[in-house]
């Protein structure tokens, strides 16, 4: 199964969490479009210790840190839904969305449907703020109304037991991980969360 990251907004962690899932699965990564520097890819690779992940290309590498419909058109660029191919890999892939679930890649299509043209099973992060339980339960909504399939929610930053618990139940999602607000990160970090990720996977 490849497995496309999505958040409920932009900084939410799917980097991050992009790179524990590489790491716990041995699967490879790719981040289809890269508006902006420095690029997740690079980040993903820093922190991912095993040597079967392979980091394959982006197919958009787009200079302005904007939506990418914006950032392409900045570059005189035309994105289209059927641009992205699945890398060439017998691997399972993590593939890194932009954003959160609307971003538009152009003036039709939002980035949540490579998840669908490309038969991926969604990954949901959500980080915990004020505000975070009606954005996670609107981008939820989405996806139920649209028949995409989740595997899971991971939570992101500093625990909220009344937030996680509203948003479980409303959601049905099975939650895979709690991530912790974390200080600097490391491969041995990444390491660690995979591990404890991979106690829960197969449930």
């Amino acid at each position: 199964m490849n497995y496309f990251v999505t958040a409920i907004g932009t900084d939410s962690g799917k980097t991050l969490v992009s790179a524990i899932l590489a790491e716990a699965l041995k699967a490879d990564y790719w981040k289809p479009i890269q508006a902006g520097q420095p690029a997740d890819t690079d980040g993903v690779k820093s922190l991912v210790s095993n040597s079967i992940t392979r980091f394959h290309p982006e197919t958009h590498s787009l200079k302005l840190p904007a939506s990418p419909h914006a950032a392409a058109r900045f570059e005189h660029l035309q994105i289209e839904l059927d641009d992205f191919v699945l890398p060439e890999t017998s691997n399972e892939i993590i593939v890194e969305g932009a954003g959160g679930i609307l971003v538009p890649i152009n003036q039709e299509n939002f980035v949540i449907e490579i998840a669908k043209s490309l038969n991926m099973e969604v990954i949901l992060v959500a980080n915990l703020y004020l505000g975070s339980i009606n954005h996670t339960l609107l981008t939820v909504d989405y996806l139920k109304r649209n028949n995409y399939p989740v595997k899971g929610i991971i939570f992101n930053g500093d625990s909220n037991p009344e937030s996680e618990q509203i948003i479980e139940k409303h959601s049905g999602y099975r939650v895979l991980m709690h991530l912790p607000k974390l200080g600097k990160v490391s491969p041995e970090i990444v390491q660690y969360w995979a591990d404890q990720l991979m106690l829960t996977w197969y449930e």
